[in-house]
């Protein structure tokens, strides 16, 4: 599989999306308007598109307005909740058992095959075959909601090195990481670093999160996830500084 560019690893950036993305990755989820609209110019959107996007995602219930301050809205927060658990995996000592995950397809349709092959692909479950899904069994905290018509195997597969690879194409991934990795590492603000910061979230998402004695030698997710949260503390510096500057009314 060729390997994708920054640009085609990251889908275009709307005004929605830099202000979510910017939330989403704030800790705590808030931010003021100005930092926000600042992050949307090197985008080339001027600030008064910036502040329309605000304003509508205000009314939607995206987000919360408090002093010229924004917060993520209740769904975000959940959302953002869950993007914490799925971007820092639990990996738990591996004795060799794999999960298997057998659905039954008949007599369900089409939306209810989807929502479900998207739970077992969130779960870092990779699919063997039609209706045949499997992992290690070494996450915590990734248990399945129940499901109808669905199965569950303890299994250990003779050849799980082969079996890795057969599912999942590590070297692709891990290529990847490395582009999203040299673009978020460079100093400094830039279209180029924000796109990277949203890049390794949704890569880090459909990490593995395999046993290290099933990965590749240099396997980069750690990396990728210690220059995220580099990258996440250096924005909530820069962010500290801007609070504290005055501003007329207190010179």
């Amino acid at each position: 599989m060729p390997i994708r560019t920054l640009t085609e690893l990251t889908p275009p950036m709307t005004a929605r999306s830099v202000v979510l993305s910017l939330l989403l990755g704030a800790r705590p989820a808030r931010l003021p308007g100005r930092e926000i609209t600042r992050t949307g110019e090197l985008f080339g959107m001027a600030p008064s598109t910036m502040r329309a996007a605000l304003s509508r995602m205000v009314a939607a219930g995206d987000l919360v307005s408090e002093d010229a301050t924004y917060l993520l809205g209740a769904r975000h927060l959940e959302r953002q909740a869950l993007q914490e658990v799925l971007v820092n995996p639990r990996r738990t000592p591996f004795d060799g058992q794999w999960d298997m995950v057998v659905v039954v397809v008949s007599g369900r349709d089409a939306a209810a095959r989807g929502a479900l092959r998207s739970t077992l692909a969130e779960h870092r479950y990779a699919e063997l075959r039609e209706g045949v899904w499997m992992r290690p069994a070494n996450l915590s905290g990734h248990d399945l909601p129940p499901q109808d018509e669905v199965h569950r195997f303890a299994t250990t597969p003779a050849e799980p090195v082969a079996l890795v690879h057969q599912l999942w194409d590590l070297e692709t991934w891990a290529a990847e990481a490395r582009v999203i990795l040299a673009a978020l590492t460079v100093p400094g603000q830039s279209k180029e670093r924000f796109m990277a910061a949203a890049a390794a979230v949704r890569h880090l998402r459909t990490d593995p999160a395999l046993p290290d004695d099933l990965l590749p030698d240099n396997w980069p997710a750690d990396e990728l996830r210690w220059a995220y949260d580099d990258y996440r503390a250096q924005f909530a510096e820069l962010s500290m500084r801007e609070k504290v500057k005055p501003t007329r009314e207190d010179t």
